[in-house]
């Protein structure tokens, strides 16, 4: 694709955790302002994918390019602020802390936008009913709400999600698609890795799939999600599954 469509760019990323080397020369863009899903059994490196784009672990070797900028040494509260946010797949919720306190926390100042707030409150009604809740209080769908409600109380151009549907409920999971439809309508990019094929053949633009640290297809999602003997090759699903 241009080089003007990618908001993200990830080339020859290696990454390595002690003694071990889990990223292997990855490759892949993430265009602007669509839904890109990356996809691979678990232990295939995508969880590391995102961490390292965040910062959270340093590349060995490679180029991470955002927005035109290479952000690859870049602390992780840097990266934040050039305009990534990260969800990651345990939520990161202050149990103790109040869903208003957990989402002010993430506000620049601790000053929430009030109109902003009612946008999100839009996606996730159940987090105005529980403002004053503590966090540790709330199901798992209700965090998972809270996580992305404190991702995106600032604007943000890229959104990282590890594994949003994990153990929700199927209303729940049907809301979150809601959500990241009207975010992607916003003007936000989203990266997201997901086991739940169902979920995501209907939400993705693009996918990327991964298998021992390194990228093996990419491509359009309605195309894989079109080809059954492409998705059996590649995360061995067999017609009719919904889930890898």
């Amino acid at each position: 694709m241009p080089e003007r469509d990618a908001l993200l760019r990830l080339s020859g990323v290696h990454t390595h955790i002690g003694e071990y080397h889990i990223l292997q020369g990855v490759d892949f863009d993430v265009p602007r302002d669509d839904v890109t899903v990356l996809l691979g059994r678990n232990g295939a490196g995508k969880t590391t994918t995102l961490r390292t784009i965040i910062g959270l672990w340093q590349a060995s070797r490679g180029r991470i390019e955002f927005d035109g900028r290479d952000v690859t040494k870049l602390a992780t509260p840097e990266i934040s602020r050039a305009g990534i946010a990260f969800v990651p797949e345990d939520m990161g919720i202050f149990a103790n802390l109040t869903v208003q306190e957990n989402v002010r926390l993430a506000a620049i100042g601790g000053r929430i936008d009030d109109a902003r707030l009612q946008w999100i409150f839009g996606f996730f009604p159940a987090l105005e009913r529980f403002w004053l809740r503590p966090g540790g209080t709330l199901s798992g769908g209700q965090k998972q709400m809270l996580a992305i409600a404190r991702a995106i109380i600032e604007p943000r151009k890229l959104l990282l999600i590890d594994e949003p549907t994990k153990g929700l409920a199927p209303a729940i999971v049907n809301n979150l698609a809601a959500a990241f439809r009207e975010l992607k309508r916003h003007d936000t990019t989203i990266l997201l890795v997901e086991q739940n094929f169902h979920f995501v053949r209907e939400l993705g633009d693009h996918v990327c799939v991964m298998d021992d640290g390194r990228i093996v297809h990419t491509g359009r999602m309605d195309a894989l999600a079109a080809d059954k003997a492409l998705q059996n090759r590649l995360l061995g699903l067999h017609a009719g599954a919904a889930a890898v």
